[in-house]
C-alpha cells in the first residue's frame, strides 16, 4: 500500500496534536525526551511486544478501563530512570488546565502514558532524563518534523548503527491522516547485511558498493557503544502512531498492532527479551468517524486504516536510521554505506 504523504510527512500532520523534543548531547550525555501532546484529549491504546519494557500508565489504555482520553505520551531515554520525564510532561499540561477534572476548576490530573529506551551506555552514569527535561520538551512542542539525533532518539542505537527519531505520515483517499513518530533503538538490525540496504525499500537509496557491504559485515556482529562494543545490550524501540479519525479504544489498539507488525518487518529480529518494544496509538477525533461495528463497511475501513498505519510506521523507522548521525564510536548508516546515499 502506497500513501500520499501529508504536508510535512510527519506525525504533526495529524490534527489535534503537537510534538516537542528536548535533549542533551555532548561528551557526557546522549539522551532526551520526545513529547506528543494532545491537550484536548485523544483516544489512546498500547501494544507491548518486547520482553523488557519500561512503561508508565499503560493500564489506563485498556479498553474497558475508566479513562477514555489521554493528554499526551512521553517517549524518553534513561531506561526506568527516564520515566521521571513524564512528571514534567504532566506538570506542563496540568499548569494549563489539561487533564481529567477531579475537583474545583483547574484541578486536573493529566493522563500521560510513557515508555523508555535503554540508552544508559551512551551517557556517563547518572545522566538520564528527568522531569525538567520532560517539561522542556513540552515547552518546545509545536510543528516539529525533525528526525535523527533529537529527543528520545538522541542516544538510540539500532543494531550496528546509530538509531534516532523517525517520523512519517500518509493521507487516505477520504482525506484522513495517519502519522507516526518512532525512537529506533533496537537489538536487531534495520539493515540487511547481505545487501547493505534497509529491510524495507527506500526511495532514493542505491545498492552500496560490494566492498562496503563486505567491510560492514563485522559491524553486524557486535553492538556498538559510545566507548566500544557492548557485551550484553538492552534496547527497545518505542513510538506513537496516530490518526485524526474518531476511533474507539479497541479500534485504536488495532493501530498499535499494525505498528508492531511494521517494526518486525523493518528490524530483524524484533520483540526479543532484551527489547521492550512498545507502540502507542492515538486517535484525536478531529476528522471522520468509521462506520459502526457490525456495518458491512466497518471491517474494510478499519483494515484500510491499519494497513496505512503499518506503512507509515515502517517509513518512520527507516527514516530515523537514515537521519541519525554518528556519536563517538557509534557510526551511522550513511558512514557505514556512503555509496548508498551518494
Amino acid at each position: 500500500m502506497r500513501l500520499q504523504p501529508g504536508e510535512h510527512d510527519a506525525l504533526i500532520d495529524v490534527g489535534g496534536l503537537s510534538v516537542g523534543h528536548a535533549q542533551r548531547l555532548d561528551e557526557h550525555w546522549a539522551t532526551g525526551v520526545s513529547a506528543v501532546l494532545t491537550p484536548g484529549g485523544a483516544t489512546g491504546a498500547v501494544d507491548v511486544r518486547g520482553g523488557g519494557p519500561g512503561t508508565r500508565e499503560t493500564d489506563v489504555l485498556v479498553a474497558d478501563h475508566l479513562v477514555q482520553r489521554i493528554h499526551g505520551v512521553a517517549l524518553t531515554g534513561g531506561s526506568a530512570y527516564g520515566l521521571a520525564a513524564a512528571d514534567g510532561v504532566m506538570r506542563w499540561l496540568g499548569e494549563r488546565g489539561h487533564g481529567v477534572p477531579v475537583g474545583a476548576p483547574g484541578q486536573v490530573v493529566p493522563v500521560v502514558p510513557a515508555a523508555v529506551i535503554f540508552d544508559l551506555p551512551m551517557n556517563d552514569w547518572g545522566n538520564w532524563p528527568d522531569a525538567e527535561l520532560g517539561y522542556l520538551a513540552c515547552e518546545n512542542a509545536g510543528q516539529d518534523a525533525r528526525r535523527g539525533n533529537i529527543g528520545a532518539g538522541t542516544g538510540a542505537v539500532a543494531g550496528p548503527v546509530k538509531g534516532g527519531i523517525g517520523t512519517a505520515s500518509g493521507v487516505l483517499a477520504d482525506g484522513s491522516t495517519i502519522g507516526a513518530l518512532v525512537a529506533v533503538n533496537s537489538s536487531g538490525s534495520p539493515v540487511d547485511p547481505d545487501s547493505g540496504l534497509p529491510w524495507l525499500p527506500v526511495e532514493g537509496l542505491r545498492a552500496p558498493d560490494a566492498a562496503e557491504v563486505e567491510a560492514a559485515r563485522a559491524a553486524h556482529e557486535v553492538r556498538p557503544g559510545r566507548h566500544g562494543p557492548i557485551a550484553r545490550p538492552l534496547n527497545t524501540t518505542i513510538g506513537v502512531v496516530a490518526t485524526d479519525l474518531n476511533l474507539s479504544k479497541a479500534e485504536c489498539r488495532r493501530l498499535t498492532v499494525a505498528a508492531q507488525d511494521a517494526l518486525a518487518r523493518a528490524v530483524r529480529p524484533a520483540h526479543l527479551l532484551v527489547d521492550g518494544d512498545t507502540m502507542f496509538g492515538l486517535a484525536t477525533g478531529t476528522g471522520a468517524q468509521l462506520p459502526e461495528p457490525g456495518d458491512p463497511g466497518w471491517a474494510v475501513r478499519l483494515d484500510e486504516v491499519t494497513a496505512a498505519a503499518a506503512e507509515v510506521v515502517g517509513r518512520a523507522i527507516v527514516r530515523g536510521v537514515l537521519a541519525a548521525e554518528p556519536v563517538a564510536e557509534v557510526t551511522s548508516y550513511t558512514r557505514l554505506y556512503p555509496s548508498a546515499v551518494e
